[in-house]
């Protein structure tokens, strides 16, 4: 239960920390932190929450990272379900406690895009399901091998949630104008929930290609980088 609990205050956080970013901060009122900022708010919910939960959970805080992490023979399939659970219930109240905030401004009309996910007109450049597709699945896996190298016997101890951290940031600064970034199902889940638009109709996408890219970093790095 330790475990399933730091999962889940794991990804209320990054929900939080990241999409709470987006919504808040990201152009308020002109001069708000913009890409750049939200990227690193989306690092930084990671690199935290490893540091204060990942020594009891494994720090996921994402179902693909899960997934990824099984395909690398690093978690047992046993597992799976309950950590997909607790991140997708922990992604869901943190999007409601966004949603609670959000509906108290003054002059409030509506939660627009809500930090959600999309392809074709849902994206913020206007990239295609397939650019979406491509984005996610490529991101992911490489996501996962950073996982997976940074937190290897032989890595450098110590520093693997600032690794993580990074290069969530890093996938953020790539991929906002495609997708507004996923390579989370629970995070894209969680928004589309709340968001005005057809963004549910397009959370498949969301869950199928973090998973298939999470799949194929964990193959990669378990089939190349594994042994000496």
């Amino acid at each position: 239960m330790k475990k399933l609990f730091a999962e889940f205050f794991g990804t209320f956080w990054l929900v939080f920390g990241g999409c709470g970013s987006a919504i808040f901060a990201a152009g308020f009122p002109e001069l708000g932190i913009g890409f750049l900022g939200v990227a690193l708010a989306f690092g930084l919910t990671v690199l935290t929450m490893a540091f204060a939960v990942g020594h009891i959970s494994g720090g996921h805080f994402n179902p693909a990272v899960s997934i990824g992490l099984w395909a690398g023979g690093k978690f047992e399939a046993k597992d799976l379900l309950g950590y997909i659970i607790a991140q997708v219930i922990g992604a869901v109240a943190a999007a409601g406690v966004l949603y609670l905030i959000v509906s108290g401004k003054a002059d409030f009309n509506g939660v627009g895009g809500f930090a959600a996910n999309g392809y074709d007109n849902l994206s913020p450049g206007g990239f295609s399901m397939m650019s979406a597709l491509v984005a996610e699945v490529v991101l992911t896996a490489f996501f996962l091998i950073v996982i997976l190298g940074s937190t290897n016997v032989r890595a450098p101890k110590g520093f693997a949630p600032i690794a993580i951290g990074l290069a969530l940031t890093l996938i953020h600064l790539i991929s906002i104008p495609i997708t507004n970034t996923s390579v989370n199902p629970a995070r894209s889940l969680s928004q589309a929930i709340f968001a005005e638009g057809a963004y549910m109709s397009q959370v498949w996408l969301f869950w199928v290609a973090p998973i298939v890219g999470a799949v194929i970093g964990g193959i990669i790095h378990k089939s190349f980088f594994e042994k000496e």
